[in-house]
């Protein structure tokens, strides 16, 4: 699972899940490093999540959020991953207001993390806020970005930025390795489609899901199913408080489950918490990909 927000207003704590991808050598440097975690077998899946507040500060603003996010993942190391999300929260301020943000988005990425097709919308009240498309191809001299919304335009970004896929890749090769702490820069996409995120990730200890604990319906495939607790910072480099340090934008904690599926969201914005609780778990037929 990947999880990635874009900008976060009053009312706009979003995320994407974004499945693991088994790469080839030969990619970007992390990338190429870490194949061994192919031998994890990724799920096809459409997983549902009830989300809610979990705490707030004064100083957010917030009395209250309730949402539901819908994650659609499809396809395989031989074609290529499809995802397609969607999220939706209604908040509520100390003056009784509320408002409805409504983000939506589809990405495919290419085996061997060639490039990395991305389209976000964000509606407020059912009204577009802001769209971002466009194609990020990775070569020789880096990687390249297509930009079609909110402008068109061409961005040059460095070669060791990870695409989430394989941002995703290198923690589960990590993980399987015993490693417990990642640094890489992610590119997905976010806000007008020219932001590169930082990002620390801490590896918990591998342990055995318990159906019970881990979805208000019991989601019996989970049962018994390996996962390592992780916890992701991400970090915006062109900014910092006033002692000059780097603080995150936000964090995001979930159990990374051996088949690619993620439970127990925890998304960190310093002033409010949200959580999310998978309310559904649908698996998709498996196609045949003679790559591990």
């Amino acid at each position: 699972m990947q999880i990635v927000p874009n900008t976060v207003p009053l009312a706009a704590g979003t995320i994407i899940l974004i499945a693991l991808a088994a790469l080839a050598p030969g990619t970007h440097a992390l990338a190429a490093n870490a194949g061994g975690a192919a031998g994890h077998k990724l799920v096809p899946h459409r997983a549902v999540y009830d989300m809610k507040l979990a705490d707030a500060e004064e100083q957010a603003g917030i009395a209250g959020l309730k949402g539901r996010m819908v994650y659609d993942f499809s396809g395989d190391a031989c074609e290529g991953y499809s995802v397609n999300f969607r999220f939706v929260t209604e908040f509520q301020d100390k003056n009784g207001s509320s408002q409805i943000t409504d983000l939506q988005t589809t990405s495919f990425e290419e085996p061997n993390a060639e490039s990395y097709q991305f389209l976000a919308k964000t509606f407020v009240d059912r009204k577009l806020v802001e769209s971002t498309r466009g194609t990020a191809r990775a070569g020789e001299g880096g990687i390249t970005v297509e930009l079609k919304e909110p402008s068109e335009k061409s961005v040059r970004i460095g070669s060791d930025v990870l695409f989430p896929t394989e941002h995703l890749l290198s923690i589960m090769k990590a993980a399987d390795d015993g490693v417990h702490f990642v640094a890489a820069d992610i590119y997905d996409g976010a806000e007008t489609g020219e932001k590169v995120y930082a990002t620390t990730t801490v590896i918990g200890t591998n342990a055995r899901n318990d159906v019970a604990a881990d979805s208000a319906g019991g989601v019996a495939s989970l049962d018994g199913l390996a996962y390592w607790p992780v916890t992701v910072a991400y970090f915006d480099p062109e900014k910092d408080d006033a002692s000059g340090e780097l603080m995150p934008v936000y964090q995001l904690s979930f159990r990374l489950f051996e088949n690619g599926i993620s439970g127990r969201l925890n998304l960190d914005y310093g002033d409010f918490t949200i959580q999310g609780q998978m309310a559904s778990l649908e698996l998709y037929e498996e196609t045949e990909c003679p790559r591990p």
